[in-house]
């Protein structure tokens, strides 16, 4: 069975936005985060899901579920100091919920326009490799510098973008994290660098480069034009 693990413990710092956290910004009077959960509770792959949350605004959320009918979710724990340790605490409630023998797609609350393909052909992969990562082509020149000055130009038909989901067997995600906890590494970015670094062969998947993850103002006004044209189609056929 599939489960989403979706991570909205962050205060959204970079969104300039002094009223409330940016998974919980609006658009036409729904919140960013329900966005990203209805994407996987319409999902017929997805069996349940777990959502990690800051704290205060747990009793917000669950209102918000409570008013968009979503059905699927399982529990809604609150985050931790970091996002490592807040996907660990996801992790021990889906082990709590469902056990270790699953597959779970990691996703960010704030990436609301993955697609059901993409979530369709992560689960695949994992069936088929035992793991997924969600990746788009570099499109721009990456360089390498150091002190203002061009230390290398690397070829960016070889370079790709890691987003979300990214998917792995619940158990060997949260041995992972045993490992990185005994080990005192506190300092993965995301679960891909976290299951790279102890020893597991990764394998991709193609999203969309629709899929990005609403981190700044612009970020933003990009995901309300994707939400409006979305429903535009729908109303004219276009």
């Amino acid at each position: 069975m599939n489960y989403a693990l979706i991570f909205a413990g962050g205060t959204g710092q970079r969104m300039n936005t002094k009223t409330r956290p940016k998974q919980f910004l609006e658009l036409h009077g729904k919140p960013i985060l329900l966005y990203t959960i209805e994407v996987f509770e319409n999902h017929p792959d997805i069996d349940g899901i777990v959502v990690v949350c800051l704290e205060d605004w747990i009793p917000f959320l669950k209102k918000k579920l409570s008013h968009y009918d979503i059905a699927k979710v399982i529990d809604v724990v609150p985050g931790g100091a970091t996002g490592q340790e807040s996907i660990r605490r996801g992790l021990d409630a889906l082990e709590t919920a469902v056990g270790r023998g699953h597959t779970v797609l990691v996703h960010d609350g704030v990436r609301p326009l993955v697609s059901d393909e993409t979530i369709s052909q992560c689960v695949a992969s994992v069936a088929a490799h035992g793991n997924a990562v969600s990746v788009t082509p570099a499109i721009e020149t990456i360089v390498q510098e150091e002190g203002g000055t061009v230390t290398n130009i690397i070829d960016r038909s070889a370079c790709r973008l890691a987003k979300a989901p990214q998917c792995f067997n619940i158990g060997e995600l949260i041995d992972a994290h045993d490992r990185a906890r005994a080990d005192g590494e506190e300092g993965f970015i995301d679960s891909a660098s976290l299951m790279r670094h102890y020893g597991h062969e990764l394998h991709t998947v193609a999203t969309g480069p629709e899929n990005i993850k609403i981190t700044t103002p612009s970020d933003f006004y990009i995901f309300r034009a994707f939400v409006d044209a979305r429903e535009s189609s729908e109303i004219f056929g276009f």
